[in-house]
Formats: C-alpha cells, structure tokens, sequence
C-alpha cells in the first residue's frame, strides 16, 4: 500500500491544519538501557495523545468531501481510534458514534465523550464491539468507518515520514524500527513511509503475547484468529487480522516478535524513568520488543514510536509501583 508524492503532501496539509508534526528525540538513558543509539517518536504529544488521530483527520476529511450528504459517522474502537475520529468528525461539523467493549478504559471513555462523542458499549471485546457497529450502522443508515482504511493508513503515513525526514536531517538512519500492530495501520503506513523517504530500514512488527493472531498469521500465511487475553495492551487486543493489512506485513515485515504484559510494563518504567513520558501498553511496546531484541541490536540506531499514552491514571500507578523482574530491567 504505497501513496504519490501528492498523496502524502496532501495528508500532511490536512494533519498539520489540526497539529503540528510531533517530535523525534535520541534519549541517551535508554540508549545505554538498550546498549544501542535509539530515536523516539513522541505521538503521545499528539492532540489525542495518540498517533490514530492523523488518520482520523484524513479519513474524515476525504469523506467529507467525496460524500458530502454523511451527516453521522460511527465505528468501533478500544480508545484511540474512536477519539481520531470523534476529534475529526468534530473539526467537520459530523455527529459521531463510537462503539467500545465492556470493560473499556474509563478514561478513553471520558476523552471520547469529551469530543461530543456518543459513547455505546456492547460485548466483551473489540471483535464483539466493531460487529455492533455494522449492525448499528446498518439499522441508523450511517457511515461506518472501519479500524483499517487506505486514508488511515495516509494520514498515519506522515508520522513516520516525519520520522524518517528528521532522522535522515541529522545524518542518521535507523537500522530497525519497531512497529506496533493492533489493526495494522500504523505498520502499513511506516511501510509506506519507508518507500516515500527512500529508507532501508528494516520494519518489525510487535504483537501482544496475549493477543498473538498477527503474528500467527504471519506464519502461517493466512489469516488465523487467536483469543485476546492481554490486559495492559488494548491498543494491540486484535482477535481477528484485516486482510488488506495482513497482505502488508506478509510483504514487508523482516520479522514479527511478541511481548507480554510484563515486559510492556517494564517498558512503560523505562519510558517513565528515561524520559518522564507517561505510555500506554501498546505506545510502550516498541520498546518493550527493543528492549527483547537487545543484543540483536546493540551498537545499531534503532527507532521506536511512543504511540500512544492514554493510559488510566489508576492502571499506571500500579505499573510504577510493581517490582521489575530481574531479566526486564
């Protein structure tokens, strides 16, 4: 999935109509934790706090302007996403309604509902939740916009070329850059970036050890579900892989690893104790594979996304205040 050059120059004008890029810095503290020079990009800074609002921007804003008589969206979401596009469909004058599980990040709850959102929870997880809003938009005639699009994956496309143009300014380029999968978008869109800034570097996708079907599928070639179990990482709670995305990752993935809730924990420390950035599990997991995939790596550039810190203030206190395991530090 790659865009012309008037593509991507087209997502940044409508991203940067809404925010400005976010930051990249090399952090020394966990260049010596990793034994290795490390680049992160900062879409906690993001006015969602979150790297999915760039494709919500995007998404919104083609819809609007090739459908001008949807006057409703709806969609399904563990947070994020449901904020891009509430933030989104707010900038554009739309109504709003966002699906979530049972059980969803109160706080997340909160964000949406505080971008004029209407907030429905139905089942036990995202898979239960996204199939309510075909239902729903199906009954109410509304737009249904899915987790996984090519103008998300555009608009989510300028992090990364961001990224990749900044490295490249300070005459760097990372060997490897670790990419969080919940849906998929934000690994096609660093794929599409890679090709635009004509970079080597090699991509690695990150799963969830307790939401793995990804990675299964990976492996296997094909789409294969798998059960979600995590508990901090609800950014990566996929029990069902997106073809289209999985077609990516297949093409250009040079590896997929796993990372449990704890080594996601110990990454959520390290960022808090290196940088003073608060993660969520899944905006910690790029560097909680790095931290995996250490000695692999040591002595490369290595780059990373903290790509998202909408995490419950209750739920990052425990983080903080749990002992690391030894072989986590």
């Amino acid at each position: 999935m790659n865009f012309t050059h008037e593509e991507i120059e087209a997502a940044q004008r409508t991203v940067y109509a809404a925010m400005p890029p976010t930051p990249q810095y090399v952090w020394p503290l966990l260049g010596e934790r990793l034994g290795c020079r490390l680049w992160a990009k900062h879409e906690n800074h993001s006015p969602v706090g979150a790297f999915k609002i760039r494709g919500g921007l995007c998404y919104v804003e083609s819809l609007v302007r090739e459908q001008p008589d949807v006057r409703h969206v709806i969609s399904a979401t563990r947070g994020n996403h449901g904020q891009s596009i509430g933030f989104a469909a707010r900038r554009h004058g739309l109504a709003a309604t966002i699906v979530v599980p049972h059980g969803n990040s109160v706080e997340k709850n909160a964000a949406m509902r505080a971008l004029g959102v209407t907030l429905v929870e139905h089942g036990d997880d995202f898979q239960a939740a996204t199939e309510h809003a075909a239902v729903l938009a199906q009954r109410d005639g509304l737009h249904r916009v899915p987790s996984f699009a090519r103008e998300l994956v555009r608009g989510v496309a300028t992090c990364w070329v961001e990224f990749f143009e900044a490295v490249k300014q300070a005459g760097d380029v990372p060997d490897v850059l670790f990419v969080p999968i919940g849906l998929g978008s934000g690994f096609a869109a660093a794929a599409a970036a890679r090709v635009h800034c004509e970079v080597s570097t090699r991509l690695i996708g990150v799963v969830s050890a307790h939401a793995t079907a990804y990675r299964d599928s990976w492996i296997a070639g094909h789409a294969v579900d798998a059960p979600v179990t995590t508990l901090l990482a609800d950014g990566m709670a996929c029990r069902s892989p997106v073809p289209e995305a999985l077609e990516v990752l297949r093409r250009e993935a040079d590896d997929v690893v796993t990372v449990t809730d704890d080594e996601v924990a110990s990454a959520m420390r390290a960022l808090f104790t290196d940088t003073h950035n608060v993660a969520e599990g899944a905006g910690a997991a790029a560097l909680a594979a790095a931290m995996q995939q250490r000695e692999r790596w040591r002595n490369k550039t290595i780059g990373i996304a903290l790509s998202g810190g909408n995490v419950d203030a209750t739920l990052f206190a425990n983080v903080l205040t749990t002992p690391p395991q030894s072989s986590q530090s």
